[in-house]
């Protein structure tokens, strides 16, 4: 039993009384990919394949089918040859066409489907890989505007990181920060402590100074000496 099918160009109807179930008025122009005259063979296919055209069924005038698909009577050329090469019509000279085979027109349709389908997901590629370029410009566009504003405000950013080592002897050595009075006398923060290795990124009050630690301070560069200074000063 053959499945009826749907056509892309739109669903068969029932043949009304006294009327041909072919000739029927369906516009083909407005539609994209496949070709306008694959969509026609296509159609009639269909309605091979669903029994509205059965076999040795005869049908002719290319003009009349020209005027109810909406297309040349090229493209219908074109349309009846693609399905004689496919061995679904034969082309009778000066006497139209005869359906030959429902089967090779069942087979038909499930190829064009198949290739339609594969047509779309490669059309959605395309966009898909389109809008990534897109992205992927503007993505670069706002890193090279980025870079270029850190360039222009390096040096006229009030406050830098500068990293000092508490070295032998230094009056901090033992003491916490709160009792160091590290801001109050250098107007500098400590933002970080290396110690033994350990990378402290939220020192506390209560964090002791150790020989050997690496402070990483924010300050103004006019304060870089004074905070060096401060650090160096022995107890």
């Amino acid at each position: 039993m053959i499945e009826k099918r749907e056509s892309p160009l739109g669903r068969v109807p029932e043949p009304e009384p006294g009327s041909h179930p072919f000739f029927q008025v369906i516009n083909v122009r407005k539609a994209a990919n496949p070709p306008v005259y694959s969509q026609v063979a296509y159609d009639i296919a269909t309605k091979i394949a669903v029994g509205t055209l059965p076999e040795n069924t005869k049908f002719s005038g290319r003009s009349l089918m020209s005027t109810e698909y909406g297309v040349s009577q090229e493209t219908i050329r074109r349309a009846l040859n693609l399905l004689a090469d496919m061995g679904i019509i034969q082309i009778q000279n000066n006497s139209g066409a005869v359906v030959i085979s429902r089967e090779r027109a069942t087979q038909y349709i499930d190829k064009f489907q198949s290739e339609k389908n594969t047509r779309a997901m490669k059309s959605q590629l395309r966009a898909l890989i389109a809008e990534r370029d897109r992205l992927n410009e503007r993505i670069f566009d706002l890193v090279e505007k980025l870079t270029d504003l850190n360039d222009r405000f390096r040096y006229s950013d009030p406050m830098r990181n500068y990293e000092f080592t508490i070295p032998a002897g230094s009056h901090l050595i033992g003491m916490t920060v709160k009792e160091s009075e590290f801001r109050q006398s250098t107007r500098a923060s400590i933002v970080a402590i290396r110690s033994n290795g350990q990378i402290n990124l939220t020192p506390g009050p209560n964090d002791r100074f150790q020989e050997g630690d690496l402070l990483v301070v924010s300050c103004s560069p006019a304060l870089a000496d004074e905070v060096k200074y401060f650090i160096q000063q022995r107890g």
